[in-house]
């Protein structure tokens, strides 16, 4: 759910920027900071960004930058004469010298030098804006869609890697047998000196074998590794799902390693884990 994305838009003498930053999040969080002029747009621009990035903590920020020359405050000439003429008039008929350098004393009377006009937001100016919105979302999610396509390489290499170590514990699984088997028979002659049924010894063998059977655990997290497969080729809107599987995952490798009792099988379980927990972190990343 990570992206970025920022684009300008030139409005006569206004540059407007529109910029578009976004994190992993469980559900749609937004932060907008917007220029005065285009606050009453915002629950419009809130709408374009919910329909397009769906969730994540995302920061938006609009805003303008003016031509110097368009910033400078007009000069009220008819205000500086009529200060001009209620100077002179009043030191006329008071006898006050007139000031020596008129245009400091006539510019720092009020209002000469204050914007008095109201600014409001043009039908074309917001067009123009909303173009800016629009393509720095796109971006974003251009953004998003090239993150997507490494996750989805990333993915099916880990996911090969927990196949492949999955595959290498059937050469240990017999060898396994055979060790508990002697492990046992040996136990039995060294501790206990009496005759016992080899019959019932081998029927009860076999049942603490088949406790620490595998085959299952190893068939559900072969058609985990599937369904993961699966899912992500269903496109859009599957990272809370791919979740779920991951977590299937953990739990049928963690039953094999708690089964395995053999030293190389909890090698290659272990191995497992690591790949599986790097697809846990980057499985936050997806919408």
């Amino acid at each position: 759910m990570t992206g970025y994305g920022k684009a300008v838009a030139t409005y006569g003498t206004k540059k407007i920027y529109a910029e578009i930053k976004s994190l992993n999040s469980k559900a749609m969080d937004l932060s907008t900071r917007i220029a005065p002029l285009y606050r009453e747009k915002e629950m419009e621009i809130r709408t374009l960004i919910a329909q397009q990035l769906e969730r994540g903590k995302i920061d938006f920020s609009l805003w303008v930058e003016e031509d110097s020359a368009s910033l400078a405050s007009p000069i009220n000439k008819a205000l500086v004469e009529s200060y001009h003429e209620q100077i002179k008039s009043i030191c006329e008929t008071t006898g006050i010298p007139e000031p020596t350098d008129w245009l400091p004393t006539l510019l720092r009377m009020p209002d000469v030098l204050s914007r008095t006009e109201v600014k409001e937001l043009s039908e074309e100016e917001w067009n123009a804006a909303r173009g800016a919105v629009t393509e720095a979302i796109e971006k974003l999610m251009e953004f998003r869609r090239q993150e997507g396509a490494a996750l989805e390489r990333k993915f099916g290499e880990k996911l090969d890697n927990i196949a492949t170590l999955l595959a290498s514990i059937e050469p240990y699984e017999q060898e396994r047998v055979e060790k508990i088997r002697e492990r046992i028979l040996e136990s039995l002659q060294k501790n206990l000196s009496v005759e016992y049924d080899k019959n019932r010894f081998e029927q009860e063998l076999i049942f603490y074998i088949e406790k620490l059977d595998i085959n299952e655990e190893k068939q559900r997290l072969s058609n985990h590794l599937s369904y993961f497969r699966e899912t992500m080729r269903e496109g859009h809107g599957q990272g809370k799902k791919l979740g779920f599987i991951a977590q299937e995952m953990g739990r049928e490798i963690n039953t094999t390693g708690s089964k395995s009792n053999h030293a190389e099988m909890q090698n290659i379980v272990v191995k497992m884990k690591d790949e599986l927990e790097q697809i846990k972190e980057q499985v936050l990343n997806v919408m």
